[in-house]
């Protein structure tokens, strides 16, 4: 059974900085393609950022120049470093992974909430 777990959020003055972590744990797995969405409250889930096992990165256009997507493949763990942070950018982040054991599947985080106000 693999299980991602999220840590890193919390409540932060605009114009701070927060990192969130995402493990992939369990065994007999391999992961490919990882990122974290967000959705705010009355907003559909969007994408944020990914990357690829082999690190290329993608972002949407409101987290270009602020967030930075990394990896460390030996701990299937993505990390989210977020600056400059926005009153808009409050949401719930959740991770996500494509997961490889036997076939390819989307696996999801619990989500953690980030809360951008002074």
């Amino acid at each position: 059974q693999v299980q991602l777990v999220e840590s890193g959020g919390g409540l932060v003055q605009p114009g701070g900085s927060l990192r969130l972590s995402c493990a992939a744990s369990g065994s007999g797995f391999s992961v490919n393609d990882m990122g974290w969405y967000r959705q705010a409250p009355g907003k559909q889930r969007e994408l944020v950022a990914s990357i690829s096992s082999s690190s290329r990165t993608h972002y949407a256009d409101s987290a270009k120049g602020r967030f930075t997507i990394s990896r460390d493949n030996a701990k299937n763990t993505v990390y989210l470093q977020m600056n400059s942070l926005k009153p808009e950018d409050t949401a719930v982040y959740y991770c996500n992974a494509e997961v490889v054991v036997i076939f390819q599947r989307n696996y999801w985080g619990q989500g953690t909430q980030v809360t951008v106000s002074s």
